[in-house]
């Protein structure tokens, strides 16, 4: 089962690159007496993730912190190099965490993986974004098509802030 508004996000450690190379950021770090969006995307440099979903939230990041937003972070079941790299790639700097899940593990307590090894990619993120408030969900929007960033687009988090 998938976690569900009005629950807390589950404990948890991820993995971010900071200027001393990669280290653990808990999920209290994160979430606890924030405001937080969080998006997940299937894979960092696939093709809806690039184009849309990542450029997306940089863009609007001011946008969004502007509505009372502590930060910002896009998770992906990919090794905490690849994140970095990629959030360089789409200028994410200080306008987006880029967090990685490499094990898959946080997603798998969120309810929210999703099995892409049709595709030889193994077991993944949904695509989705969560609005958290002091560790707990506000708002979770969900994509019906893993291809598709529609519920999840900073546009439409902008309109459920």
């Amino acid at each position: 089962m998938s976690i569900q508004v009005g629950e807390n996000m589950p404990e948890g450690t991820l993995t971010i690159m900071g200027e001393e190379g990669p280290g653990p950021l808990t999920t209290d770090d994160l979430f606890k007496g924030k405001k937080v969006v969080l998006f997940a995307v299937p894979g960092a440099f696939t093709p809806a993730c690039s184009a849309k979903h990542l450029p997306g939230f940089v863009a609007n990041s001011d946008a969004i912190k502007s509505k009372g937003v502590d930060a910002i972070g896009c998770l992906s079941v990919n090794d905490v190099f690849v994140m970095s790299e990629w959030g360089k790639a789409h200028g994410a700097d200080s306008k987006v965490l880029m967090l990685a899940d490499g094990n898959a593990e946080y997603v798998k307590k969120l309810g929210l993986d999703l099995d892409a090894s049709g595709f030889g990619m193994g077991t993944r993120a949904e695509r989705f974004a969560i609005i958290v408030e002091n560790c707990k969900v506000l708002k979770i929007l969900r994509e019906s098509v893993i291809s598709e960033v529609k519920e999840s687009s900073a546009e439409n988090i902008l309109e459920n802030l």
